[in-house]
């Protein structure tokens, strides 16, 4: 066959409908079996992290993409872009003019898997229940404009808000509203373990091999209402170690489907039909990379020495020599696609230049060399990282300015360490929530943010994002959002980096690709099927 890329635009309803079979290889096992979806993500229980899957805890892509599958939410996000779409909830909608008060009215009979029914009290509690423990990874504060939830009967919740939240909807869509059984989660303690029980689309079981899960088993859920049609009986998600160890099971066909994260080599060799096989999907993406700094640590508390930083960072270097086409540089935490973006930082510093970050430090009183250390995590966002960071190291030191290394570290190690401030500077990434510019924004610079970053901005907390929060249409909000981001130019309590595409390869008997992940990256493992290779 002649192998070509599928690039999906961003509106939903011209999204291709499915990746369509044709003539090649075998499946990658027998008509009617599991579709085995292939993952560099891992999924470890640590003694820092000891309930990795408690939809109270849980707040990263990985973990989300293994409770969307399996705890429902009153709300959910469609297949492409739009506003977010009742679930386990029939009907949904801000019942006041100002947005301050939300009543959801939920399907009719219900049930948990295990057959147990879900009633509005149950909604109450799951969400209070992730706000009394309000755990260390900042998750409950996407529920932190809840003022009180009220239940009217079995079938209607009405939610309370402190201000107004028209984003409200695109958070009761998130695993942390996810409604679970009070029989199985205690009110006020993590669940441990890799055990969940929900109501979503499919039931749930791990294999694991010590702490971590190697296979996670997603069957059919026949108890399940909303608004998923699944294509599929069974998906089994595998996590493997690296990028290369992935595509080798894929080339065997040992597996049906790739998601993230493949290597750029990898994406490059199937962009240009290196494989008869396996089809690629290119599809638009809300992903972004950064470099976080406590801003109380004496090496970048001065405003200056960041500045410096975001004036010598040549982004377009950066994304050519290690992600190509792959990712296009940003100048914002917001991205480039979503209403309310703005240049900010190219704004500030325009080009990349070292006599201007020099003039900065100088200013300041700073002598340089600046000693620095840039951490990053070694396995959570891809084997490029390494190479990014390499680059930044070189930009950084040839300017004279500064006096970098790097260390690597695994995620069950780094995520923990940098919620505890043990790093000056560290690299992050950031798959959207919702695809909104408030969920840019609040994550790194609200009061409790999932960072624990020490920096504060009276004006941002106070003022301007409740502001932003106030509009409905979006685009009225853009002027509370510039100064947002034009104030996170001047501060720089974070810098980003690049904005990146998002691929699925697939086996060609496989259906429903084109939508196996949202532009949140959601993975959406109810649209794939099995067609007929011929």
């Amino acid at each position: 066959m002649n192998r070509k890329t599928l690039v999906l635009p961003a509106v939903a309803g011209l999204l291709t409908p499915v990746l369509a079979a044709c003539g090649g290889s075998g499946s990658g096992s027998k008509s009617g079996d599991a579709i085995a979806v292939g993952t560099t993500d891992r999924f470890t229980a640590t003694s820092d992290a000891p309930a990795p899957l408690d939809p109270a805890y849980a707040y990263d892509v990985g973990t989300w993409n293994i409770l969307r599958q399996s705890v429902q939410t009153l709300m959910a996000q469609p297949k492409g872009e739009g506003s977010p779409v009742p679930d386990a909830a029939e009907s949904c909608s801000f019942t006041d003019s100002g947005s301050e008060r939300y009543a959801c009215k939920l399907r009719d009979g219900l049930k948990f898997a295990g057959g147990d029914p879900v009633t509005a009290q149950d909604v109450k509690y799951s969400i209070e229940r992730a706000l009394r423990i309000k755990a260390s990874s900042g998750v409950a504060s996407l529920l932190n404009t809840i003022d009180t939830i009220e239940t009217q009967g079995d079938r209607e919740v009405i939610f309370h808000l402190k201000t107004a939240d028209a984003t409200f909807p695109y958070k009761l869509s998130t695993p942390v509203a996810g409604i679970i059984n009070p029989k199985d989660y205690q009110k006020d303690k993590l669940r441990d373990g890799f055990d969940i029980d929900g109501s979503g689309p499919y039931t749930f079981h791990a294999d694991t091999d010590g702490n971590a899960i190697t296979t996670a088993t997603f069957t059919k859920n026949p108890n399940y209402k909303g608004f998923v049609k699944v294509s599929n009986d069974k998906v089994e998600l595998r996590s493997f170690a690296d990028a290369d160890a992935m595509s080798a099971a894929i080339d065997k066909g040992d597996i049906d489907v790739m998601t993230r994260t493949m290597s750029p080599a990898q994406i490059q060799k199937l962009d240009a039909g290196g494989d008869d096989k396996v089809d690629l999907v290119d599809m638009p993406g809300l992903e972004i990379r950064y470099l976080a700094f406590d801003t109380n640590a004496p090496t970048v508390k001065s405003k200056a020495v960041r500045q410096a930083m975001a004036q010598i960072i040549d982004r377009a270097e950066l994304v050519s020599k290690v992600y190509g086409t792959q990712a296009e540089p940003l100048y914002s935490l917001v991205p480039a696609t979503i209403t309310g973006h703005s240049n900010s930082f190219f704004n500030k510093y325009g080009n990349p230049s070292v006599d201007k970050a020099k003039g900065m430090l100088g200013k300041a009183g700073i002598t340089a060399p600046v000693k620095l250390t840039l951490h990053y995590t070694t396995d959570h966002y891809g084997s490029a990282t390494k190479k990014e960071f390499e680059v930044l190291q070189k930009q950084l030191n040839d300017s004279g300015l500064f006096d970098v290394t790097i260390q690597g570290h695994p995620w069950d190690t780094f995520r923990p360490a940098e919620q505890k401030g043990q790093y000056d500077v560290y690299g992050m990434g950031w798959f959207p929530d919702f695809p909104d510019a408030d969920n840019f924004i609040a994550p790194f610079l609200d009061k409790d943010n999932f960072l624990g970053s020490p920096y504060s901005n009276s004006a941002i907390q106070r003022t301007l994002i409740p502001e932003s929060r106030r509009e409905a249409d979006r685009l009225s909000a853009s002027k509370s959002l510039t100064q947002i981001q034009d104030t996170v130019a001047e501060d720089v309590p974070v810098l980003p980096l690049w904005q990146g595409k998002q691929y699925v390869a697939a086996r060609d008997d496989i259906t429903g690709v084109a939508y196996a992940l949202n532009s949140s990256s959601t993975l959406q493992l109810w649209e794939l099927g099995r067609g007929v290779s011929g």
